[in-house]
């Protein structure tokens, strides 16, 4: 059985998850307990380890399995390493026959030596189901990350519901085809397929959630006043040009790249800094997008910011 101690909702929890992953490939449905720790059994447990507060000391005998941390978050991440003591065998999704379930016996004690570990994902660029998103946080979550980087908006695509500003979905979430290849190619070929999609409020709840249940924070990014190519084709005034034409960059060539750090922009893909429209609208943006982020900090990009646009208008 895994045990946790009486009262401790959060070590009931992580105890009820290592169950949930060890069950696929075991077959085992190993119950789980308010109990004192004794002969076969897998004990969680809450102390002041001396390890911060993702360190954990996982002890293995041949007797028992010991877990102990001073919070969910150092539970969380031993029961990533007890997972990896076992045979590789322990991450299939459907029961192995014949396989001996069996760890180390050793003490373990472990602590990040960084308190942001993250990754980053482009959803920007390409498209990425909400579904593809929960097996990438539960990666993130056996590699003891904490951070899910999430690129939500570029001249690619925008891939967040604005309920004040529909046509960022209608519009901005979509691109005529993409580019095969690289645009620095003689001839740009596409695949002549339209692409895209985007989160509804709702879905970034609901991954906000999953995250926080395997002690990640997601980071939001979106991108301004440049890379703003998606959010320009929804809606033209937000640029300098005010272009109709704009539309969701499918991945040719839009930028003259110089070489020395230098570039120029061929298409108006930056935010006009100098209109009271613009930030109309991103204070509209933001003040329905927080809500959905309950953690410190907002990503607005900031690099590779044209300037010509803004310099050439009156």
């Amino acid at each position: 059985q895994i045990t946790f101690p009486q009262g401790n909702a959060e070590a009931e929890k992580t105890a009820a998850y290592l169950a949930s992953v060890l069950r696929p490939a075991t077959g085992y449905p190993l119950p789980v307990n308010a109990a004192n720790a004794n002969a076969n059994t897998l004990s969680l447990k809450t102390e002041d380890t001396g390890l911060g507060d993702e360190g954990y000391r996982l002890t293995v005998t041949k007797d028992n399995v010991s877990l102990a941390a001073s919070t969910a978050a150092g539970l969380f991440n031993g029961v990533q390493t007890l997972r990896q003591l076992f045979p590789a065998a322990i991450f299939k999704a459907a029961k192995v026959e014949g396989q001996s379930w069996t760890a180390p016996a050793v003490t373990i004690e472990d602590y990040p030596r960084f308190t942001w570990r993250g990754m980053m994902l482009d959803t920007a660029r390409h498209f990425l189901p909400k579904e593809f998103i929960k097996k990438f946080i539960d990666t993130l979550a056996l590699h003891k990350m904490n951070h899910l980087h999430l690129h939500l908006t570029d001249d690619q695509g925008w891939r967040i519901e604005i309920k004040k500003y529909p046509k960022l979905t209608e519009v901005g979430a979509w691109r005529k085809e993409t580019l095969v290849g690289h645009s620095s190619a003689k001839a740009e070929t596409y695949d002549g397929k339209r692409h895209g999609g985007f989160y509804t409020q709702e879905d970034l709840r609901e991954l906000v959630a999953y995250a926080a249940e395997r002690h990640i924070t997601i980071l939001p990014e979106i991108e301004m006043p440049g890379h703003a190519q998606a959010a320009i084709a929804s809606y033209p005034e937000l640029c300098c040009t005010k272009d109709t034409s704009i539309r969701v960059n499918p991945g040719s060539k839009f930028a003259e790249w110089y070489g020395n750090g230098q570039f120029k922009m061929l298409v108006d893909n930056s935010m006009n800094p100098f209109s009271e429209q613009v930030y109309a609208f991103l204070d509209k943006v933001f003040t329905e997008m927080a809500p959905l982020f309950p953690n410190a900090y907002v990503h607005v990009g900031g690099d590779e910011c044209y300037h010509g646009y803004w310099e050439n208008d009156p």
